[in-house]
């Protein structure tokens, strides 16, 4: 019995082949995007501007609290 497959090396397509296949599976993926309503994009919009004002406020309580110590320390 001959084995084959084994010892040959797998062809891959030409690259005019590759880049089809990409793009037809980038539209197939875009296909299944689901748009958000106008009523989710603003409240998802709010809520990370919400989380980006806590973060701020948090950098900004830590740099005050840290300067104080750092001044407390050595000045």
């Amino acid at each position: 019995m001959a084995k084959t497959g084994t010892n040959e090396k797998a062809v891959k397509p030409n690259v005019f082949i590759r880049i089809g296949l990409f793009i037809k599976q980038i539209i197939d993926e875009l296909r299944k995007v689901v748009t958000p309503t106008a009523k989710e994009l603003f409240f998802w919009s709010l809520a990370v501007f919400i989380f980006v004002l806590l973060l701020m406020a948090l950098v900004t309580g830590m740099d005050f609290g840290l300067g104080k110590a750092t001044l407390g320390i050595f000045g």
